[in-house]
């Protein structure tokens, strides 16, 4: 479609062109489509169209006891689900006041970073695909396959993982878990370091990653911004270190930043994240030794569903079994926000409780969003081959755009 753009009087008029980049180009994940306003191969302007899988999932969780809430949270960011999970937990923890073992807060770490490492693998590889090198994707995802294979033996799924429960876990780490996990401390460090050699300073990567898809820190402020696209303009807010929560306060790391703003910082804020998450679960698996093994969930008893032996076998355990199931606990009214630092940002839960069987309201703050609101502005002037790999760089990921 081409349409005319009006001009001063006395100049030459000149069309463009309207292209749909997605939803059905691959890189758009069949979900997302920009109405791009072409002038050859620069984009002269662009709107984004949210909600092609919109789910309601606030609307649904108001319909839902707690505890069924947390297979929702596994649906936004699905490359990162421990964290959706986890951050779910700490704010129902919120409301009711729970205090949780420092055992449990270091397992819950260890889990939350490495979601964070598979997340940003599958980011930044993907980033060098759209920029026309394969290789490092096949490098990095055997690992990212090996943090799944972490997920399964701790709570026997993978990409969804519906980790954990209000309170803790559901079970505590096998043997065979931290074995895995040791392994993946061992074997991944290198293959990070092969992936880097072949991007960091890689001309023709550079050449398509620097200055393209760039946005200053002020703008990003404005929009909203937050995780490794904010950092990546020089601003070191992570909400680990501005409103610490379940231990990061007791571990020593930095907050990497970048100076433009742009992809390949972007690309750089990221890979070095990845050792800094590195260097936390290593931290973490080292204060574990000093706690109770065998403590693996916090004593809320009203809150926390029982050993179903037990259930079987002791009467307190039935009873707190069939309130929790059935929604009879009684949950404090109350109106909390919790965040936590996600893979992609600052993923917020703002709950409503009026003291009934599910939340009153139910408000998810998606970093993806704001994100995606400020695509237009940060690809107009860029060429066409800019727009889908300054999308990869924000990192957009459909289910928690839309939830």
């Amino acid at each position: 479609m081409k349409q005319n753009i009006q001009l001063p009087e006395g100049s030459v008029g000149k069309q463009t062109t309207t292209l749909n980049l997605g939803p059905t180009h691959p890189a758009t994940h069949g979900v997302f489509q920009n109405i791009l306003e072409m002038d050859g191969e620069r984009i002269v302007d662009a709107i984004p169209t949210v909600g092609f899988i919109h789910r309601a999932f606030e609307k649904i969780a108001e319909r839902r006891a707690y505890y069924q809430i947390t297979p929702l949270t596994d649906r936004l960011n699905y490359c990162s689900s421990p964290i959706n999970n986890m951050g779910w937990h700490m704010t129902v923890e919120k409301l009711i006041g729970a205090e949780l073992p420092k055992r449990v807060e270091y397992l819950r770490i260890i889990i939350m970073e490495l979601a964070r490492i598979a997340d940003h693998l599958v980011c930044n590889s993907v980033i060098g695909v759209d920029t026309g090198a394969f290789t490092g994707f096949v490098y990095v995802f055997e690992f990212r396959e090996k943090i799944y294979e972490i997920f399964e033996e701790i709570c026997g799924s993978r990409l969804t993982t519906n980790i954990g429960r209000i309170g803790g876990f559901e079970r505590n780490f096998t043997e065979i878990a931290f074995q895995k996990i040791n392994q993946f401390l061992k074997d991944f460090p290198k293959a990070m370091k092969e992936f880097e050699n072949l991007f960091n300073r890689n001309r023709i990567f550079m050449d398509r990653t620097m200055g393209v898809g760039g946005i200053d820190a002020e703008r990003a402020l404005n929009y909203g911004f937050t995780g490794p696209n904010l950092r990546a303009t020089g601003i070191d807010y992570d909400v680990r270190v501005a409103h610490p929560y379940s231990g990061y306060q007791d571990l020593e790391f930095t907050v990497p930043i970048g100076t433009t703003g742009d992809v390949y910082d972007r690309f750089l804020v990221r890979n070095e994240e990845i050792w800094q998450s590195l260097s936390m679960i290593r931290q973490c698996l080292e204060k574990i030794k000093d706690h109770d093994p065998a403590i693996f969930h916090a004593d809320i008893p009203a809150f926390y569903l029982p050993e179903k032996q037990d259930v079987y076998t002791k009467m307190e355990a039935l009873i707190y079994h069939f309130k929790i199931i059935m929604g009879e606990t009684e949950i404090p009214v109350g109106e909390v926000y919790h965040s936590v630092e996600g893979a992609n940002g600052e993923l917020g839960f703002y709950l409503i409780s009026d003291g009934g069987r599910a939340p009153y309201r139910l408000h998810f703050r998606r970093p993806c969003f704001i994100y995606y609101q400020a695509y237009p502005e940060i690809i107009k002037g860029s060429m066409l081959s800019d727009a889908v790999v300054t999308m990869s760089s924000l990192n957009l990921i459909a289910g928690e755009l839309d939830a």
